[in-house]
């Protein structure tokens, strides 16, 4: 939604003629103006870029952190609507905005090169204040600006603040700013205004240490036990000048210390995950950083002066708050650890935007949101959040149809790290809203989108095989690598039907009838390509074997290709031989063709490669690779949360009846587990599914939201249509 605005784009003058490596304090600006009565209605509108904090006589509005979530800055950029009814007040009154770099202004230099990003500019504010209807204020040249006490922030770096700097009551009404500078317009950041609609950033959770060590008398690592995105309050005393240094880090060494080395490659100057503060001498002092945040369990504080105190520290968890829709558990310890250390890693990694890791990049790589889009969707209210993102990558889409494999995009990952199993986020984004909520107004906004794909596909194709792109990322074995024209060919295919679905849907009977059409082709073309006559894919590995039948491109044989799946997987000892590609296909495939208690085994068992190992190992989090070098914190294989859902709860929703106002229920009740409990807040209300061994039977408890059906399918009994709640046993 765009408004039309009464103010313009100010700042603190500074342009980007500056010396690139230079970098000013993040800028206070305010303004003073007058009500004439306290307002029944009050609304401060903002779009502060990069990011903000908004103070109202002197407090600050509310409790969201790295405001607002990014955008592709020449394309689209968002505001905030602040209700301030309650802090407004008859007579003199104030507003203040701090403003930070964040995305739109990196300046730091990094293998991304977001610091030549298009959009790239000084931090800056557009604002309207309305109250009772009535304009009371704007962004123009009667603010005033300031330098703040944060002398450098960067996304990737971190934030140094000194406390000498800080102007006490800066955002009172009756404070002196007659010192200040006037504010300067500037030009806008050139992307269309929009009212940001998604669940905020926000400090989540706070966890105490867990271990400290000391390193030297002025070096202490603290370990919070768990790693998470966010960063450190801290509370210290000491004399005016001293300097508490902190140092993020996710691992450490074998004396205690912490390491960077494997998170920290790509960052090319000015540090990287650390914060400094500088005390300004008076009594205890209260310290986070603002416009940064780190991925880390351990952090490294180094206070060289002795006499200076740290009275404590805690770290604060931040991501985007959504509200809890799903909750799963079982009789097995390691499926719960698995979930448990899925949804920590999928929530680090939903800092406003999905994405890779929360520290080594802090990147929207689109595979890694591809893969854990239903795990998302199944534990989370997500539907603001993918929309805002979904929105965010077709910014970034060249009119060639071609995707970064990042979004937003400063210009790189075009022509590499994308690929169609990247690609194919924005067609999964739109298919799960649309199958979770009812909600295909998303879809229809982005349809010409997802239509210029699939012909940017159809161009890059021969004889409909695609073979660029990304493909099984992350394998641990090269040899058991699924060519990239399997699985690339496969995203095209299941592209191509999503669209003539939603053609379909929409009333689009040519689009549909060209799609469905080209669909066929593709099918056709890929079993003519790969399949070698005896049940068996391309290459044979798992993830060939898997991926005709997770895509639905097998022509026959489907049982046979299956069951050679299984046997592949046994003959492993149910251990992965698989990227982040397989780590989807393999285990929903096994079940699918009635090979649970095979995935089951696939996701549990201990031995290195698999999640049972990282369990074993002690993982907090999922890890980017199997042996847990580089990132220990990544979601790219956190489909097993979703899996937990689909497959042992049994429930899934349909395209033909969205919002699961009509679904099929198929639990799997695998031999090892003598309990599941699962349920998920759907549109329509609660769906739960709890299944017990007593003896030799199963007894399923069952509530169907209301005014929604299931065709409930068990062992050994027809299918049958349920509603309500209900209670059935299976003989086994």
């Amino acid at each position: 939604m765009t408004r039309e605005w009464n103010g313009y784009w100010i700042n603190d003058g500074k342009t980007m003629c500056a010396p690139a490596d230079w970098v000013g304090a993040a800028p206070y600006l305010r303004k003073t103006f007058v009500c004439d009565k306290a307002p029944e209605k009050a609304t401060v509108f903002l779009c502060g870029l990069g990011w903000h904090e908004l103070y109202v006589n002197g407090q600050k509005v509310d409790d969201r952190v790295l405001a607002p979530v990014v955008t592709q800055y020449e394309k689209r950029d968002s505001y905030i609507e602040y209700d301030v009814t309650g802090l407004l007040k008859p007579g003199k009154n104030a507003v203040a905005v701090l403003l930070g770099n964040g995305w739109y202004n990196c300046h730091t230099p990094e293998v991304w090169s977001f610091d030549k990003a298009p959009w790239r500019d000084w931090p800056k504010l557009l604002c309207d204040i309305v109250a009772d209807g009535k304009l009371l204020a704007k962004s123009d040249t009667s603010w005033r600006f300031h330098e703040s006490p944060i002398r450098f922030d960067a996304l990737r770096n971190g934030e140094h603040y000194d406390a000498q700097f800080e102007i006490p009551g800066f955002a009172d009404p009756d404070f002196d700013d007659s010192g200040w500078k006037p504010a300067v317009q500037c030009n806008p950041p050139g992307g269309l205004i929009v009212k940001e609609d998604l669940e905020p950033c926000k400090i989540m959770r706070e966890y105490e240490p867990v271990d400290k060590k000391f390193i030297f008398s002025y070096q202490t690592v603290y370990d919070f036990g768990t790693n998470l995105t966010g960063w450190c309050e801290i509370e210290v005393e000491g004399a005016r000048g001293t300097t508490v240094k902190l140092e993020y880090a996710e691992q450490i060494r074998a004396n205690g210390n912490i390491t960077q080395d494997e998170i920290g490659m790509f960052v090319k100057k000015d540090g990287f995950q650390t914060d400094t503060y500088t005390l300004k001498g008076e009594g205890v002092e209260r310290f986070h950083p603002r416009f940064t945040y780190h991925g880390f369990r351990y952090v490294l504080v180094t206070i060289w002066d002795q006499e200076t105190k740290l009275r404590s520290i805690k770290a604060q968890f931040v991501h985007n708050s959504f509200r809890k829709v799903g909750d799963f558990e079982s009789s097995d310890i390691t499926l719960n650890r698995l979930q448990q250390i899925t949804m920590q890693s999928y929530l680090s990694n939903f800092t406003g935007i999905p994405t890779d890791c929360p520290h080594r990049e802090k990147n929207g790589w689109t595979g890694d949101a591809n893969i854990a889009c239903e795990t998302g969707l199944w534990n989370r209210d997500g539907h603001g959040a993918y929309t805002h993102f979904m929105r965010l990558l077709a910014d970034t889409q060249r009119v060639s149809g071609q995707f970064p494999g990042i979004a937003p995009s400063g210009g790189w990952g075009y022509n590499w790290g994308s690929g169609p199993a990247w690609d194919s986020l924005l067609f999964e984004g739109c298919w799960q809203v649309y199958r979770f909520y009812g909600d295909d107004s998303l879809a229809r906004e982005l349809y010409d989108n997802m239509k210029r794909y699939v012909e940017y596909c159809r161009g890059m194709s021969e004889e409909n095989i695609v073979r660029f792109g990304l493909g099984d990322w992350c394998h641990w074995n090269s040899r058991g690598i699924a060519p990239v024209e399997v699985t690339s060919t496969g995203y095209y295919y299941s592209d191509t039907v999503r669209l003539a679905k939603f053609a379909s849907l929409f009333g689009k009977e040519e689009d549909a009838k060209r799609y469905t059409e080209l669909a066929a082709a593709i099918r056709k073309s890929f079993n003519e390509k790969f399949y070698n006559g005896d049940g068996t894919y391309s290459t044979g590995v798992m993830t060939a074997l898997a991926a005709p039948l997770f895509f639905g491109l097998a022509e026959k044989d489907q049982e046979l290709t299956a069951k050679k799946l299984a046997e592949l997987v046994r003959a492993n000892s149910h251990k992965a031989d698989f990227g982040i590609l397989g780590a989807k296909y393999v285990p929903r495939v096994l079940s699918d063709y009635g090979y649970a208690e095979d995935a089951f085994q696939l996701i549990t068992q201990p031995e290195f490669p698999g999640w049972g190992y990282w369990v074993k190992c002690g993982a907090t989090t999922l890890w980017e690779h199997w042996n847990g070098c580089s990132s220990q914190n990544h979601i790219m294989y956190g489909d097993i949360s979703a899996w937990m859902y689909q497959y042992l709860g049994g429930a899934e929703p349909e395209f033909e009846h969205p919002g699961f106002k009509h679904f099929t229920l198929k639990p799997n009740f695998v031999s090892q587990l003598s309990h599941v409990k699962m349920s998920h807040d759907t549109p329509h209300g609660k769906l739960q599914v709890e299944w017990k061994r007593e003896g030799k039977s199963v007894v399923c408890e069952i509530q169907i939201p209301e005014g929604c059906t299931a065709d409930l399918v068990l062992p050994g009994k027809p299918a049958e249509k349920i509603s309500g709640c209900c209670t059935r046993t299976v003989e086994l």
